[in-house]
């Protein structure tokens, strides 16, 4: 159930005792303050045709009100989505009834907002048609007053089938458009303005919801309401900030009114300025200042500050209107320049070059109606543990909820904004282009005040494929087709677009991610890169050291999610990669393939399903901190790395760190050690080995850097130190030797090079590098001393090894998260973990943790 938080740019609740008097009929009085009532309660739905009204939630979707009147499975159990398949193909109908008070009803105007409605849906008020809503990425306001009467109301909404909806359209077109994701025998997607993943792709199902997905409101005022505040910022130095709050006020009558805009609880003195409001929409600018203001920075750089101001409108000394809104003083410069290179990318913030850390993020539930506060939280706070400083919110998904954005703001997260256009060609009709339009515009309006927005990208990799993809030949578009195609896609994506973040907003725009394809040499020179070439193309976990571009925005390997995660859409029996239910759970076509060819390179193959499930997770996050850290050391050659992807949106086989429960893989531990401010890299290529000291930290670092050769059971071969200056925002080299001469007289086999950075005394980050894969390794059964205590409100587990135990897997029947996992324990090293359950629990015995090491998986 969605949930109302603190939304900002939304119009203000009235009071508890003023909305009280509202509902009960007292007398309030003209110009009194603006009304908002939800309208969430008693609502039923129905298959059209049908006579069984039923239980409906609202916000919600018609998928999720079947299961909770056990109309249908689990979606997500087994091969439950298969069976399920009739339901995008028939229309539903949804019905609630509000009274109003004749206190209500003489207010000036009355108006229904729709936040959001998936997606063709014709919406009733006693019975009159207010509204034919055809896109679900906008909101719709209706006025309503001349429909509404005292006493009881009614509002129906009539979904129809997006399938049958659009399927004409297909039939008509004369060509078939590229919808490489979509998993329909027709390929309609690409006719409506909804989400793309909800018709499937390489990671998900395919469930093509209908509902009423975000909160409905019933608004009323007198005279004038705020619709939109603006914040703009036109300075800002150590000294002073200068902002312009832009408000959009409609009038109903021509009158005079005061517009003013404060700080709460901070340095904005508030603003007060006279007006005259024309009937219709209006434009006022009140300029607001602050002195020393404190500026808002990315995760890892400082703090990420935040002004909250409001705007109050005023008619003959009463209020009538008021907003509130949230900023971030700083400056975000996307520097796409022609250099000695090719063409820089890459981001300054607050005037300093920053290197961007993070990953793509998809919608984290087929069913949003489930993503909640808690949720959001769960996959933000762990991408800011994961010392991530940038989301890409991926363009096949949705402008996400305000909530996620407020969420992204106050942890210093920059958010990478596609609109919602990925992997497909859109036709260019002039139904199509209005709908795209108004929400370009509806959601640059929107989503603009936050300091987290760091820039706008037109679509997911749809240049990239029409020039590289080969999908003229693939879907038969020549000639005239492939011309009006490509017009279609230009007028999309190179006016529209850009024109409305021009108009509304003054971020850079980005016309689709990447610049150029991976397989065109120009692609690691130019712009932002996608490099597929390791898993689609089975190319080495080696070649991610080859291919580099100056910004990579994708690049992953795919892993099974644990085997808790597997028992919830399986039964035992279907526990081989092979069974229909695991294919049905691996929506990549060669997804497994894929994954058992790459084991079978580099590791010994397990025979037990539970040890595979282990191991390929191992694989993951080995092959992924191989790329992560090259990329890291190309600094500043290269200036981000967003792996594919965070999140799920379903239990499933993908490339995601963290599984649709929020339980980390392999990969997510591996991504935070990684992207740790200061790392140590060791590498080895073309013969040479070589240690790097990456520093994202703003201040030159005096510390000592510690190289060791051991064996396997702890004997030191070599050692090295040497006291070292990292200067600030740098990546460089410290140590560079002959593999062959560095490893002269020992068995490279049974030998491990150990590299860590100390500051005072205190270790920075320590990284191991070894010589040959894993299933080269002369590695032995190491025996693991274990203590457990109670520590604060969770467990500390001790560890001791005798001998190297490579990637030492902790598990526990207890959900809770750990402070490390999948990592190694050299010879004679204690290592401390602190489990923290989710719930109460008592853990009395080391026994009640699992452990394992690499030479446990056979």
């Amino acid at each position: 159930m969605y949930k109302k938080t603190s939304r900002y740019l939304m119009y203000a609740l009235l009071s508890s005792a003023i909305l009280f008097n509202v509902l009960s009929c007292k007398p309030v009085s003209k110009q009194g303050m603006k009304v908002s009532i939800d309208l969430h309660e008693g609502w039923e739905f129905r298959q059209v045709k049908k006579d069984n009204w039923l239980k409906a939630t609202v916000p919600g979707n018609v998928h999720m009100d079947l299961f909770a009147n056990k109309e249908i499975e689990d979606p997500f159990y087994r091969t439950n989505e298969k069976d399920q398949q009739w339901i995008d193909k028939e229309d539903w109908e949804y019905r609630t009834s509000f009274k109003v008070e004749k206190t209500l009803l003489n207010r000036e105007n009355i108006a229904l907002q729709f936040e959001g409605l998936d997606t063709y849906a014709d919406v009733y008020l006693n019975d009159s048609l207010i509204l034919n809503a055809d896109n679900m990425h906008v909101g719709w306001t209706v006025s309503v007053k001349k429909f509404l009467k005292e006493g009881t109301n009614s509002i129906r909404i009539y979904f129809t089938s997006p399938i049958m909806k659009t399927l004409p359209l297909y039939d008509s077109l004369g060509y078939i458009l590229p919808a490489n994701n979509d998993q329909g025998d027709k390929r309609v997607s690409v006719f409506t303005r909804k989400a793309g993943y909800h018709y499937g792709w390489d990671w998900g199902p395919r469930f093509v919801t209908s509902g009423i997905w975000r909160p409905i409101h019933l608004q009323a005022w007198d005279n004038a309401t705020i619709t939109n505040l603006h914040i703009q910022q036109t300075a800002l130095s150590d000294e002073k900030a200068k902002l312009n709050g832009v408000f959009e006020i409609e009038s109903s009558i021509d009158v005079k009114a005061k517009v003013s805009l404060a700080g709460i609880d901070n340095g904005f003195k508030q603003v007060v300025q006279e007006v005259n409001l024309k009937k219709g929409l209006n434009s006022v600018t009140v300029a607001i200042e602050i002195d020393k203001p404190e500026r808002w920075w990315p995760n890892g750089l400082g703090e990420a500050k935040l002004y909250q101001l409001a705007g109050a409108l005023k008619i003959e000394g009463t209020s009538v209107d008021s907003i509130k809104t949230r900023v971030g003083l700083r400056t975000v410069e996307v520097v796409n320049e022609k250099d000695s290179i090719g063409e820089s990318f890459y981001f300054k913030v607050n005037g300093v070059p920053v290197f961007m850390k993070g990953a793509n993020y998809i919608p984290s539930d087929n069913f949003y109606n489930r993503v909640d506060r808690a949720r959001y939280e769960m996959w933000l706070d762990a991408a800011v543990n994961s010392n991530m400083n940038m989301l890409r919110v991926w363009g096949g998904g949705i402008y996400e909820n305000d909530l996620f954005y407020e969420l992204a703001d106050e942890r210093g997260l920059l958010l990478w904004q596609d609109f919602m256009f990925g992997c497909s060609m859109y036709p260019g009709d002039s139904v199509t282009l209005r709908r795209i339009t108004q929400e370009a515009a509806y959601n640059v309006k929107r989503l603009r005040n936050h300091p987290s927005l760091a820039f706008w990208c037109g679509n997911n990799e749809m240049d990239e494929a029409w020039h590289t993809w080969g999908w003229q030949k693939a879907w038969n578009l020549h000639g005239e087709d492939s011309a009006k195609v490509w017009h279609d896609y230009e007028t999309i994506f190179h006016k529209i677009l850009p024109e409305a973040v021009a108009k509304y907003d003054n971020r850079f725009y980005w016309s689709s991610s990447p610049k150029i394809g991976f397989r065109d040499i120009r692609s690691t020179k130019i712009g932002d890169m996608h490099y597929w070439g390791v898993w689609h193309e089975e190319k080495p976990f080696a070649e991610f050291k080859n291919y580099i571009g100056r910004f990579m925005s994708e690049f992953g390997f795919q892993s099974f999610p644990e085997l808790r995660t597997i028992e919830s859409y399986t039964i035992p029996s279907d526990w081989n990669i092979d069974s229909t239910v695991m294919k049905s759970h691996q929506r990549h076509p060669r997804g497994n393939q894929v994954i058992r060819e790459y084991m079978q390179r580099d590791y010994k193959m397990p025979k037990e399903f539970k040890n595979f499930i282990y191991l390929q997770q191992v694989q993951q996050a080995q092959g992924m901190r191989m790329g992560l850290e090259a990329h890291r050391r190309k600094m500043p050659y290269n200036m981000g790395t967003l792996y594919w992807q965070l999140d799920d949106c379903w239990p499933v086989a993908s490339w995601s760190g963290i599984d649709y429960y929020g339980r980390w893989k392999a990969l997510q531990y591996h991504v935070r050690k990684a992207y740790t401010q200061t790392l140590v890299s060791p590498s080895e290529d073309n013969g040479l080995t070589s240690v790097w000291v990456v520093n994202d930290k703003l201040s030159d670092i005096s510390a000592e850097l510690k190289i060791d050769l051991i064996d396997f059971s702890g004997k030191v071969l070599m050692t090295k130190q040497m006291p070292i200056i990292i200067p600030a925002n740098s990546s460089k080299s410290y140590f560079e030797a002959s593999s062959k001469d560095l490893l002269k007289g020992m068995n490279k086999k049974n030998t491990l090079m150990v590299v860590a950075i100390s500051e005072k005394g205190t270790l920075v980050s320590r990284n191991e590098l070894y010589f040959v894969p894993p299933k080269e390794m002369m590695l032995e059964t190491p025996k693991i001393e274990r203590t457990l205590v109670a520590s604060g409100d969770g467990y500390r587990l001790t560890l001791k090894s005798d001998k190297l135990a490579k990637d030492v897997y902790i598990n526990t029947k207890a959900e809770g998260t750990y402070s490390n996992n999948y990592f190694d324990i050299l010879p004679g090293e204690t290592v401390e973990i602190i489990f923290t359950p989710k719930e109460k629990t008592s853990l009395n015995n080391v026994d009640d943790f699992q452990i394992m090491s690499i030479v446990d998986a056979k």
